[in-house]
């Protein structure tokens, strides 16, 4: 088994904000894997790619997104997809990691893949774990339109209720900590963000014209999604995760990693 990851921190400036990174990373002498959490989750969900044997030798780079987790940010309501893009960026930048193995889930599947359509020639392969691409799969974030509130803390709260109690695979383990993985102020303008691209940002072309590989992974809950043969049609792996709905690293991460060590080798 090769190193255990390190925390690290990344001072950054952009776009006005001042932001303080938290980080998992590790060094080695093989490709680099750069993970993406999803909305409402942090670095951690992907901390134990250094305990799979088949990423023996990867470097390793996980990072908590403006409001989420141990990140710090200066002005909360300016965190959105483009934003969360830039900042992903700055941390590559820092780390010089210029080609790399990309994996993000939900929010961080959406960023990821803006990231590799925007810089196609630095990512080798996509995982997309469950990302937005079409109206259809802003289930969680268009809740910021159908449950108006005018206190952001209101929303937020009754937000958490009705995820503990939707009846979905790891719903209530994911709600649990949502307090405290995610600050209230954050959650508006990043919901808005998902839903705007989710509705008008053409994101299923997008993923088609990567030139990468590319895999969609979703729990067997979504096995209904009305584009999963339009692109697997189309040249996407995909990836159907049993016993699970929208957070295969909470509901059955071995098969998770099981497909991403499958896919990329």
């Amino acid at each position: 088994m090769t190193q255990q990851f390190r925390k690290t921190r990344f001072r950054l400036h952009h776009s006005g904000v001042d932001l303080e990174v938290s980080a998992l990373q590790r060094d080695g002498d093989r490709t680099p894997f750069v993970f993406l959490h999803g909305f409402g989750s942090t670095k951690e969900d992907y901390a134990d790619f250094v305990r799979q044997r088949a990423f023996d030798g990867h470097r390793f780079l996980a990072f908590d997104a403006a409001g989420c987790g141990e990140t710090l940010s200066s002005e909360l309501s300016r965190t959105s997809i483009p934003f969360l893009v830039e900042t992903a960026l700055r941390v590559l930048d820092a780390v010089k990691f210029d080609r790399f193995h990309l994996v993000g889930h939900s929010m961080g599947g959406l960023a990821g893949l803006m990231l590799a359509h925007q810089y196609p020639e630095r990512v080798i392969s996509f995982v997309d774990i469950k990302g937005n691409l079409a109206p259809e799969d802003c289930f969680l974030s268009r809740q910021i339109l159908d449950y108006p509130e005018t206190d952001v803390d209101d929303f937020w709260e009754n937000f958490i209720a009705r995820t503990h109690a939707a009846p979905a695979f790891s719903n209530a383990l994911y709600a649990a900590s949502l307090r405290h993985k995610v600050r209230a102020r954050a959650v508006r303008p990043i919901f808005e963000s998902m839903v705007d691209l989710s509705d008008n940002g053409d994101l299923i072309s997008k993923l088609l014209g990567l030139p990468c590989p590319k895999m969609f992974m979703y729990g067997e809950e979504f096995a209904t999604l009305s584009y999963l043969g339009h692109i697997q049609s189309n040249g996407v792996h995909l990836a159907e995760i049993e016993d699970c709905g929208h957070f295969p690293m909470y509901s059955n991460p071995t098969a998770m990693w099981k497909e991403i060590a499958n896919f990329v080798a």
